[in-house]
């Protein structure tokens, strides 16, 4: 399980960026930001939920993360490159938008900013070897096993993924087909590791590692 808080910046940092930062309202499934894009704004999600992806020219997606109220995108184009991933409304959003040239001054006056975006990149770069890691090491199972429990929560003794996850979802983020997140999950379902309560899925008992 994933502590998801320290992605979410403090309260007194967002009040200081929305006195500077213009917001913006986006319909759900509307495209914030598009890989590629020579674009040099940061965005402060205020509320709603976005998907972060990459694509090819088949249309063919791997999700890469979600974000919620207070989590942020596009630190990355500090450097003054191109977007590096895509970014679409999975609900209506609203965020805050600080342009790199009101963005500089405002990390010389609040150096606290900084110190945070360079937690998370850090942060990222553990994930990301993570991931490859997994790619590289482990089955399709396996991957399925270790996002599961990355995104289930402790509630009262039970882990418990609230997340809405389609096969098709899950398929994304690991990189394999629908039908064959399909037939683990029947796997999954009869071994008794997981089960549906009330419209969430319940890890019932740990997947074993499969590498």
């Amino acid at each position: 399980m994933k502590d998801r808080t320290v992605e979410v910046l403090p309260a007194p940092l967002l009040d200081n960026i929305g006195a500077v930062a213009t917001v913006r309202t986006f319909a759900k499934r509307a495209i914030i930001v598009t890989e590629g894009d020579e674009t040099d704004t940061l965005y402060v999600v205020i509320s709603g939920k976005a998907r972060v992806f990459v694509a090819d020219d088949k249309g063919r997606e791997v999700q890469l993360n979600q974000l919620g109220p207070g989590e942020y995108f596009g630190e990355v184009t500090l450097d003054g490159g191109p977007r590096s991933a895509s970014v679409m409304a999975l609900e209506e959003c609203r965020c805050a938008m600080v342009k790199r040239a009101e963005l500089t001054p405002f990390l010389e006056k609040h150096p606290e900013l900084a110190l945070h975006i360079v937690r998370k990149l850090a942060r990222r770069v553990r994930d990301l070897t993570e991931n490859v890691r997994s790619l590289a090491l482990m089955d399709v199972y396996g991957r399925v096993a270790r996002l599961l429990l990355e995104l289930a929560e402790n509630r009262e003794g039970r882990l418990v993924i609230s997340e809405h996850l389609t096969h098709k979802d899950i398929a994304s983020r690991v990189g394999a087909s629908r039908e064959m997140i399909s037939r683990i999950f029947s796997d999954l379902s009869d071994g008794g590791y997981v089960r549906k309560e009330n419209g969430q899925l319940v890890i019932a008992r740990k997947p074993p590692p499969r590498w």
